[in-house]
């Protein structure tokens, strides 16, 4: 099993610190450096900075939004990126939710999976130079009638196929991306729950392509510190839950409210929810069940977050990508060094 480390967004007064523990993920090792976007810092031109600044991590987005740009202009910057970084770019890609699709791009958010295969399509089509048209519900390239004709990619990507990643959670979102993507990035990923939540459906898209989970990229991005309190590191993260599954999307669209409840908690999500979307947020953390936390984060010394590990990759996991805990660079760095020691205590390093 391979690491990575998830640089989340950029722009919240951290930006120094960013850099130095993308920095310090590649002089260790780490296999990938992601970066996310929503509404503030977009994640091309963070990739840029890093890529200059480092030297053998790839860089990836984590993700880029669908609806924030045409399928063409993606597929230029992902061939840029690549060629820019030596060929050490990975193109991750997610649909948003409805609230920042319609609120901030003025994007519709209908037919997400329709969507987001032309969008790979036309992707995959340009990225490999050939002359580019293409007829689908969302997107006809050219356009009929008018002046636009078929033309092909200038730049030359590093290699003949980026690795390209779709962020899923729902069932149907799975399967889909098992069919046409290389990997797949999830968030609170269980390890206990891999089989029904996540993997059966991503089996059966590869088994739809004809193809086997053999080469497929399995990545779930887990938040983790490191300390002996183990109460007192799970409370780190009770906001952060709380906010996804009471606060993102709405609430007849939330699509980690729905993977809590896959996962058995029904009850509690419909309480962390409510309490969310009525402002109380302290109310919304305090019902985040600690069970739920401890299976979906690396809490505690590097002994338990060894054994955690070894369950992930047990699970199926190929890329473990680490978000650290901490508001100081000390404490970032700190867990990006106990994440490798753990690797090697679990016996899973490369």
């Amino acid at each position: 099993m391979r690491l990575g480390i998830n640089l989340g967004y950029w722009g919240a007064g951290m930006d120094a610190d960013n850099l130095a523990v993308a920095q310090e993920a590649d002089r260790l090792g780490y296999d990938v450096c992601w970066a996310a976007e929503a509404y503030g810092s977009d994640a091309a031109t963070v990739l840029t900075w890093v890529a200059a600044h480092t030297e053998r991590i790839d860089v990836a987005s984590g993700i880029f939004q669908i609806p924030a740009r045409a399928p063409a202009m993606t597929a230029m910057t992902a061939a840029t990126l690549d060629s820019l970084s030596g060929g050490r770019f990975r193109l991750g890609l997610g649909v948003s939710g409805p609230q920042v699709s319609e609120g901030w791009y003025g994007v519709k958010f209908d037919k997400p999976l329709a969507r987001t295969r032309e969008y790979v399509e036309i992707i995959r089509r340009a990225m490999s130079r050939e002359r580019l048209s293409y007829e689908g519900q969302h997107w006809t390239l050219p356009l009929p009638g008018g002046p636009g004709k078929p033309i092909k990619l200038t730049v030359h990507p590093e290699r003949e196929e980026i690795p390209l990643y779709i962020a899923a959670i729902g069932p149907k979102n799975l399967e889909q991306t098992g069919e046409i993507a290389n990997g797949v990035l999830l968030v609170f990923f269980s390890p206990e729950h891999a089989e029904e939540t996540t993997l059966q459906y991503l089996r059966a898209g590869r088994e739809a392509a004809g193809r086997t989970m053999d080469g497929f990229d399995v990545c779930p991005t887990v938040p983790m510190a490191v300390g002996d309190d183990i109460d007192t590191l799970a409370d780190l993260f009770r906001p952060y839950t709380a906010l996804y599954v009471g606060g993102m999307g709405s609430r007849k669209q939330n699509f980690y409210n729905k993977l809590a409840q896959r996962m058995g908690y029904e009850k509690e999500a419909a309480e962390i929810q409510e309490k969310y979307l009525a402002g109380d947020k302290e109310g919304a953390a305090a019902a985040v069940p600690r069970e739920l936390i401890d299976s979906t984060t690396l809490i505690g010394p590097v002994d338990r977050i060894a054994d955690r590990m070894r369950a992930y990759a047990d699970a199926g996991v190929t890329t473990l990508s680490l978000a650290p805990a901490g508001f100081s660079r000390e404490e970032r760095l700190t867990s990006l060094r106990a994440g490798i020691e753990a690797l090697e205590r679990a016996g899973l390093a490369s």
